[in-house]
């Protein structure tokens, strides 16, 4: 095996066929993967250490949605399919709960939890906002602080609850979550749905049960 200096890096070269094969073995595990070189001393070999994923050494963002093509990130979404319950309530995904808000019926938010996430979007929009939604008695403006903690509740219960999303959340490191759509929700801006996500798996990450 050949090792040719460049400008930018180390071209590696297979002189017979079971190098090749190494390289091409070596490349297929490692080929997303980035690594350091040691500091070198003059007359000595030079080591190339591995560091890990590209994506998690970079802290490249994950985009959290419902269309992702990655099938984790798109159980961490609203609307994943992970029951879970709240104050005595059944709710099929976080989605079907945030939209059955929209609604005083308790009839109505039995139909709309029990819908999968998509189907309680549709619904909700349907509905449209009022200046405030209504939860346990109390009535809570729409867009505050008041409003986002009913969703980070749900989606606390969501990750306690549900063992699948809870590891899809936990394998995501360290890396920046984000919740980027082509249009932004006025209700929960995608900013504040990222951080509670974010906020979340640093309690799992320390150890702490997310109850909602």
């Amino acid at each position: 095996m050949r090792a040719l200096l460049t400008a930018d890096g180390v071209r590696l070269e297979p002189e017979n066929d079971a190098e090749a094969a190494e390289l091409s073995a070596w490349g297929a595990r490692l080929g997303d993967h980035m690594l350091m070189a040691e500091r070198h001393v003059a007359g000595e070999a030079m080591r190339l250490t591995r560091l890990g994923r590209r994506a998690d050494v970079c802290r490249e963002p994950i985009n959290i949605t419902s269309t992702s093509p990655d099938p984790a990130a798109r159980l961490m979404s609203n609307f994943g399919d992970a029951s879970f319950e709240m104050d005595g309530e059944a709710y099929r995904s976080v989605e079907s709960f945030w939209q059955g808000l929209k609604f005083s019926d308790p009839l109505d938010r039995r139909r709309i939890a029990a819908l999968n996430g998509r189907e309680a979007q549709a619904a909700g929009e349907a509905k449209g906002y009022g200046t405030h939604v209504t939860y346990a008695g109390a009535e809570i403006p729409v867009g505050t602080w008041a409003h986002w903690q009913l969703m980070e509740r749900a989606c606390r219960a969501k990750f306690a609850q549900c063992g699948e999303a809870r590891a899809a959340l936990l394998a995501t490191g360290i890396r920046p979550l984000e919740h980027v759509l082509p249009r932004d929700s006025r209700a929960i801006p995608g900013v504040i749905m990222a951080e509670i996500w974010m906020r979340i798996r640093r309690d799992l990450q320390a150890g702490t049960t997310p109850e909602a």
